[in-house]
């Protein structure tokens, strides 16, 4: 090994050893939702967007159906041109609850993307202090709503996104999925997050987000990011520019994500958001460039025997293992296969930006904005 590559893999593990120490300083610090009984007096409106999802709604709805310490709230259901039958499980799940009102989305218009769209029609609808948007893959602990929003005034917030435990079985997810929480963890400053008004260091995870109604109308609402591919950052974004304050939190002891059953699912869902993730083609080249070298370079050196590199992989894993039992996920074996995870990612940026350079992207039947030839 020449004495520049030396250097670099030094350079790489000294910086895996930051990105482990800050991820285990964030750990300590990340704001989380109760886990026990909370009560929530305000009226909230939680919104529930879909399309096609009759296969995985159930579970869904019942955890929205059986939440506790809630004394006003209404669930709104949205059907976006579903073809698979969801309105009619929804209709039998909810059976005559007055809580649940089912309404038909319109088509949205060129250059909208679906679920801001539907998310748009619901908040139009809701009457609630507090909107509480949930995903039809997300199981809530039956005082899920109460404790975020509990969280949300506590903690001065005007936006809070609680990240559920993402449930990942099968090879790709237990690759890939973990890397969602890893990487705020390890990468976003939390508490100068929170209070800075800068749009870049935002972070969110549509799946389960709680934001004030006044807040959301004074930044524009969901019709504000109705053409981004990555809605829930993009509102978060919004919130900040009009003078709010919001953060993601860890939300993995009072929900359960099950984005992806199968590698297909989780290749597409990837390559259709990954490209507007990290902003333009250089950029990419960029962050995809840095994680190669801080997170992969020290394993491949580990291997020919460098010690800087052993040291390197060892934070990598060390990183891995924090954010994993900090946000209830799998710690071992698979932590030891981080420098493969971050390959895994690698790879589907790259699949995401040639997919938007051929004008590829489609989710759901539907054309992705921006994602056409570049």
């Amino acid at each position: 090994m020449g004495s520049r590559v030396r250097l670099i893999v030094r350079a790489a593990a000294l910086a895996a050893v930051a990105a482990a120490g800050h991820a285990a300083y964030n750990a300590r610090i990340v704001r989380a939702p109760r886990e026990g009984p909370a009560r929530c007096r305000e009226p909230v409106s939680i919104l529930l967007p879909l399309r096609d999802e009759a296969a995985r709604v159930a579970p869904a709805l019942r955890s929205l159906l059986a939440q506790r310490g809630l004394d006003d709230a209404e669930i709104l259901v949205l059907d976006d041109g579903s073809t698979d039958g969801t309105a009619d499980v929804v209709r039998r799940i909810a059976g005559p609850d007055p809580r649940v009102t089912l309404l038909t989305g319109a088509e949205p218009p060129p250059g909208v993307l679906g679920k801001p769209h539907a998310c748009h029609q619901l908040a139009r609808r809701a009457r609630g202090s507090v909107l509480v948007c949930v995903d039809a893959d997300v199981v809530l602990a039956p005082h899920a709503v109460a404790a975020a929003v509990t969280l949300l005034r506590e903690a001065d917030l005007d936006a809070v996104s609680p990240f559920p435990r993402q449930r990942a079985e099968g090879l790709a997810a237990r690759l890939v999925q973990p890397l969602l929480q890893w990487s705020w963890l390890v990468l976003l400053p939390l508490r100068l997050a929170e209070t800075s008004p800068r749009p870049s260091l935002a972070a969110a995870n549509g799946q389960f987000f709680v934001i004030d109604a006044a807040m959301l109308r004074k930044c524009g609402g969901f019709a504000a990011v109705a053409g981004e591919v990555l809605d829930d950052i993009a509102l978060m974004r919004a919130v900040k520019r009009a003078g709010g304050r919001g953060v993601v939190a860890d939300g993995s002891g009072v929900a359960e994500c099950h984005m992806y059953s199968t590698w297909p699912q989780l290749r597409d869902g990837y390559t259709k958001s990954l490209w507007s993730a990290t902003g333009s083609a250089p950029a990419a080249l960029v962050i995809a460039g840095l994680f190669l070298v801080v997170w992969v370079l020290p394993a491949v050196a580990a291997l020919g025997g460098s010690r800087a590199g052993m040291a390197g992989y060892a934070a990598g894993v060390a990183g891995r293992v924090v954010a994993a039992r900090r946000t209830g996920g799998r710690v071992w074996p698979d932590s030891l296969a981080h420098p493969v995870s971050v390959l895994a990612l690698t790879g589907l940026i790259g699949r995401s930006w040639r997919a938007r350079a051929t004008g590829r992207l489609v989710w759901k039947g539907r054309p992705v904005p921006g994602g056409g030839a570049a």
